[in-house]
């Protein structure tokens, strides 16, 4: 079974943790990884660094612009992560944007992730439309599960559409803007929560953006299977770097 469905079946909220390649040192990228899946992350979501996102608030963007200081690039993201499946067993996937991907070759970034055991893709600027017409057989030809978002603005219609066309989870966006708020989340995100999950879509939905904590991670699950967290970690990274996952994981994770 995929990596995703099977950790997605398991009966619990789903913690996955977004972090940018290559920051903040460039070989950090696989021991914060080890570190996550030694401290009972479920999931991670590895970033790979842009110059131009169109996504990303002020703390990923700061990463990513640090990480391609550093000399982090596609290449050797790939050969950071070559053995990776040696050591770390739990869903991984790379979340950026297509330009790279476009560089690099489509079926040869997708032939990549399949050697190396990425397990899907987040691309936010792939329109669902040119997926379906371009690339949906070369993702299913290496495994790939791509990773649609959905947003408050997103039609009735369209998230039906992007639920008949997921084969692992839906990344739902907690609110309109970019990645790194500080609110806590707010009435009118539950109602949207609430309304997503009344709508008994066929696949899981994971909400991200704005979780930045213990309180925030419990409020945004109540009506989702589990909730992804970037920016806050980013932010200890910058300040206590590999040090500091242990502490940050089990903060989450304590009852």
């Amino acid at each position: 079974m995929n990596r995703i469905k099977n950790k997605l079946s398991e009966n619990n909220k789903l913690l996955s943790i977004y972090y940018t390649a290559g920051f903040p040192q460039l070989q950090d990228t696989v021991p914060i990884l080890e570190s996550l899946q030694q401290n009972g992350v479920d999931m991670v979501e590895i970033g790979l660094p842009f110059s131009d996102p169109i996504a990303d608030g002020p703390t990923i963007q700061q990463s990513s612009a640090a990480a391609l200081q550093n000399g982090m690039t596609t290449t050797v993201l790939f050969d950071q992560l070559k053995d990776i499946r040696k050591t770390v067993s739990i869903p991984l996937i790379l979340m950026g944007y297509f330009n790279p991907v476009l560089q690099y070759g489509v079926e040869e970034f997708c032939k990549k992730c399949n050697e190396i055991g990425i397990d899907g893709l987040i691309l936010p600027d792939l329109p669902l439309e040119e997926y379906t017409l371009h690339y949906r057989p070369i993702f299913e030809k290496y495994m790939l599960s791509n990773i649609f978002l959905v947003t408050p603005q997103t039609p009735l219609a369209r998230i039906k559409e992007i639920d008949s066309i997921s084969n692992t989870f839906i990344y739902l966006v907690s609110s309109a803007g970019t990645t790194g708020t500080t609110r806590d989340i707010s009435e009118a995100q539950q109602v949207y929560f609430k309304r997503i999950s009344a709508m008994k879509l066929s696949k899981p939905v994971i909400v991200g953006f704005g979780i930045k904590d213990k309180a925030s991670f419990n409020e945004a699950t109540k009506h989702t299977h589990g909730a992804i967290i970037g920016s806050a970690f980013i932010k200890m990274l910058a300040t206590k770097g590999l040090r500091g996952v242990t502490e940050f994981i089990t903060a989450l994770r304590k009852v």
